[in-house]
């Protein structure tokens, strides 16, 4: 018999299935194998620490490891892999940063933004380097949002998948995040 396992082109569903009904721990160690290295990369640019990326990636597997049962193929796995790194690195930032408020107040009465194009213009026109400052000076969820849109190139349907919020909570939350990350920029580099 085959060990179907070391076949390369082994789908995420497959190693999942494997991996609840028979406890295959190497099914597991596979998908490990397969996203590790994205989940450390995400958590890296998220909490800008190796030592904190290496231990939330440990982490984040964890709760795949005692999570996995849960996952319901709604969507992808490596979007419902995102959306439990996403949530954890969040939720130690929040920790971390209880007192990070910096436009929340008032949220609700930001300006809503029509033109969705030439909203992402002004995003897209910001130098790197500026935008990473604007980035740190927004709430982390607003970040996250942006960094899954524009960094991960994830679409509305799968953010929403991710974030388990429908498609128009998350485009409105996409629009006020742009808003904040303009103003922001706006206030840091206004003088320049």
């Amino acid at each position: 018999m085959i060990d179907s396992l070391h076949t390369e082109k082994q789908s995420d569903l497959l190693l999942i299935k494997q991996y609840l009904e028979n406890r295959d721990t190497s099914a597991f160690n596979e998908l490990y194998k397969r996203y590790s290295g994205k989940v450390y990369a995400k958590c890296i640019s998220m909490l800008k620490d190796e030592t904190l990326a290496a231990d939330a990636t440990q982490e984040v597997f964890t709760k795949v490891f005692l999570k996995l049962g849960s996952f319901g193929e709604k969507a992808k796995f490596s979007t419902w892999l995102y959306s439990v790194t996403y949530n954890y690195c969040i939720d130690f930032i929040r920790k971390q940063k209880r007192d990070l408020q910096l436009f929340t107040d008032g949220a609700e009465d930001l300006p809503e933004v029509i033109d969705d194009e030439e909203d992402d213009e002004e995003l897209l026109a910001m130098e790197v380097g500026r935008l990473r400052k604007v980035l740190e000076e927004i709430p982390p969820g607003d970040k996250v949002i942006l960094l899954m849109k524009y960094q991960d190139e994830l679409s509305i349907k799968e953010i929403s998948a991710a974030l388990n919020k429908n498609e128009s909570a998350v485009k409105m939350q996409l629009k006020r995040a742009k808003t904040k990350a303009k103003l922001a920029y706006r206030k840091m580099y206004s003088n320049n």
